[in-house]
């Protein structure tokens, strides 16, 4: 068999390919494996890796530890962003969706612990997910002053519908691994001492059926939501002007101190912003000085 090896070694990552089944573990359990773009690039190029080697039935995507799949950007990363140099994460975030859903092979999310935000959005971009009964799903940005705008609001409509998408978006909304499956967020729950099993059942599964059947429906079955790459380009447009932003920044700052962020200051600044702006209308200030009565 084929020994395909990354052609520098991943720090923030694990790859292994084993039994045709290729292993890709974020590897940052003290920050609950949230990534940072070096973690982006690596799973990029660790999914890219496996076109080398056509004896791999699948990928399977999974969090280091017991406690998290991924909770999504890596604060201490994101609060770099800024409007200049936001596309540098948003076009890795892309780059990963693109090549999770281009790989001719299915890709598992086995997730085990908090799969929130970002992380929920990876989730999303595999083509099943696998969870352990203590897993927990939703999207977060609400809370932290981010945007789902990299996947959660072109998807969950279509996995879950409307409502509960905006639920999950607006309200911040989580569910646990019980009633994602039930509402189609999932395709499975499992105990956690049955999952890594089950997840390997699935494995044997897709490794006993048509190679060429599976790449050309799996093609297929993207043809309709390929159409949302114009929805890709606008979504991380706005996430540009999020970044660096004193809302945003204030989302992740609390969030890290382990306080509760006040965003009601922000309503209450643009409501100021606003009434200066009725008032220089109502006295007329939308005028040349010497047009003014």
């Amino acid at each position: 068999m084929m020994s395909i090896k990354p052609e520098k070694p991943y720090k923030d990552i694990l790859f292994e390919v084993k039994d045709q089944v290729a292993w890709i573990t974020i590897n940052r359990p003290r920050v609950l494996n949230a990534f940072r773009e070096q973690t982006l690039d690596e799973m990029i190029d660790a999914v890219k890796l496996t076109r080398e080697d056509p004896s791999i039935a699948c990928i399977v995507f999974t969090g280091a530890g017991d406690k998290a799949f991924s909770a999504g950007g890596d604060f201490y990363a994101m609060k770099r962003l800024t409007f200049t140099n936001g596309s540098m994460w948003n076009d890795r975030m892309l780059g990963l969706a693109m090549a999770i859903r281009g790989i001719p092979i299915p890709v598992i999310a086995m997730v085990n612990g908090w799969c929130v935000g970002g992380g929920h959005e990876l989730a999303l971009w595999c083509d099943l997910v696998i969870g352990s009964e203590k897993s927990v799903f939703g999207q977060t940005g609400a809370k932290v002053g981010a945007c789902p705008t990299v996947g959660a609001t072109q998807y969950l409509p279509r996995i879950v519908g409307e409502r509960i998408a905006r639920e999950m978006i607006f309200l911040a909304k989580r569910f646990n691994a019980k009633d994602a499956e039930s509402i189609g967020l999932i395709n499975k729950c499992v105990p956690e001492a049955d999952l890594l099993t089950e997840t390997l059942a699935w494995c044997e599964n897709i490794k006993s059926n048509s190679s060429q059947t599976i790449r050309m429906t799996k093609k297929s079955l993207n043809f309709e939501s390929d159409q949302l790459y114009a929805s890709w380009q606008h979504g991380m447009e706005l996430l540009a002007y999020v970044w660096g932003s004193e809302e945003s920044l204030e989302g992740m700052n609390a969030f890290l101190e382990g306080r509760k962020p006040d965003f009601q200051q922000f309503r209450l600044k643009n409501k100021a912003a606003l009434e200066d702006y009725m008032d220089g209308f109502r006295k007329n200030l939308n005028a040349p000085p010497d047009m003014r009565d």
